[in-house]
């Protein structure tokens, strides 16, 4: 068949990298893609947003199979689009605007969650009408303290906040306008002490299987100091995630929360990613996307064993149930190479060296751009390195050993994925 990957970051070079290897998958193309996704199927130049394009490129290239990478198209309602009658027939993994509401609205999850029992932190929605209320909440509070904004903020719409004054003050900032419209509406939320981890299903909005989880490492600096970024690196799998652990989150988690959307007959078909901290030993949700994670699908992909496409395909005609999982017992480390001054201001267009020279790892495109024969600097975040082995800490080893071959100007990556584990 023919595969239509929508999306250009290092997840979508993860994703089209396993599709690729699938022998159902005739001709891979991916909108827009980057130089790493190049070297195993065909970028096209359509953005996620072009939903008239898409279509018309789907119908002249007879697309099989869409899979949306972001979060924005989903949001966006690109599953609605692809519903209509001229393109019903291609499958498509993602879910509707409706259900991609528990990732595109903090409060709508929030809801959610307390409708099915499902475990989370106490939290006020806050608009400006009950400003007076935001501020009680948050002085009823102890430090730190959680502001969300409602909407996407491209992964920068969460404020954690030591001093109380401060975060009342950005939480008026907030509402009027720190992050446009999607702090129009934020989400106050009781801190919860604990350390973070990722699940993933797939699901077709009734049955699902599960992936392999992941921890990802979101501060720019080493030990977990500095700024937030959108991911510094990732392991898979988890140590601390024990068979007791995994049996709580399947049974206060993972199933309440495909319960809720098979009863609110949500039009759900893709990747429930679940943004987890385990408290003491119990698991809590601190938020869901619907869509895999960046940097955690650079560790997960190479660990599924199962043809990805078959997978997909099982979603899209609602069997799953037929397949069992075959993961990799081995260990998947991933560091992230960032541009100098990420994820604050950074230049761009610096020339990459040493990808030739690499041995014993992958190498998955982020923020990389084709010039000639030259592969340049684009983004923020530029090559995800990725190494299985039996133990992760050697993976880790020879991820950054092979980040240190690869050159480019005012090149930075953390040496200590994987430190607290």
């Amino acid at each position: 068949m023919n595969i239509l990957l929508i999306g250009s970051g290092g997840r979508e070079h993860a994703i089209a990298w396993k599709l690729a290897q699938s022998s159902l998958c005739d001709q891979l193309y991916i909108a827009t893609g980057n130089p790493g996704t190049a070297l195993v199927g065909k970028n096209i130049d359509i953005q996620a947003h072009d939903f008239e394009a898409l279509k018309s490129f789907c119908l002249d290239q007879d697309i099989s199979m869409i899979i949306v990478g972001p979060e924005a198209p989903l949001v966006e309602g690109i599953t609605d689009f692809f519903r209509q009658e001229a393109t019903k027939h291609i499958g498509i993994i993602g879910p509707s605007a409706y259900a991609a509401q528990l990732e595109g609205s903090k409060a709508f999850a929030k809801q959610f969650m307390q409708k099915y029992g499902i475990p989370t932190a106490s939290y006020l929605e806050v608009t400006t009408s009950n400003l007076q209320e935001g501020f009680r909440f948050l002085e009823a509070q102890s430090a730190p303290y959680v502001l969300k904004a409602d909407g996407l903020a491209a992964g920068k719409g969460v404020l954690i906040i030591q001093d109380l004054e401060e975060a009342q003050l950005s939480l008026q900032e907030m509402l009027t306008g720190k992050f446009g419209k999607a702090s129009e509406k934020v989400v106050l939320e009781a801190f919860l002490s604990g350390i973070e981890f990722s699940v993933f299903a797939l699901t077709n909005g009734k049955d699902y299987i599960l992936l392999p989880e992941a921890k990802d490492y979101k501060r720019i600096g080493e030990g977990d100091t500095g700024l937030n970024t959108g991911g510094m690196g990732a392991v898979s799998p988890v140590p601390f995630v024990d068979q007791s652990l995994w049996t709580k989150v399947r049974a206060r988690i993972v199933e309440p929360t495909i319960h809720g959307i098979h009863q609110e007959q949500m039009d759900y078909t893709g990747f429930v990613f679940f943004g987890l901290i385990n408290v003491e030993g119990e698991p809590y949700v601190i938020e869901y996307n619907c869509r895999m994670g960046d940097p955690e699908t650079e560790v997960v992909m190479p660990r599924i064993q199962n043809d990805l496409v078959a997978l997909l395909q099982s979603a899209i005609e609602g069997n799953l149930t037929e397949h069992q999982m075959q993961i990799d017992a081995r260990s998947a480390v991933t560091v992230m190479m960032v541009s100098g001054g990420y994820p604050e201001d950074y230049a761009k267009g610096y020339t990459i060296s040493g990808l030739d020279q690499v041995e014993g790892s992958i190498v998955f495109h982020a923020g990389t751009h084709a010039s000639g024969d030259k592969i340049l600097t684009s983004g923020g975040r530029v090559l995800a390195v990725t190494t299985l082995h039996t133990d992760f800490k050697a993976a880790a080893k020879i991820s950054i050993s092979n980040a240190d071959i690869i050159q480019f100007d005012g090149k930075y990556y953390r040496k200590d994925i994987g430190f607290d584990l």
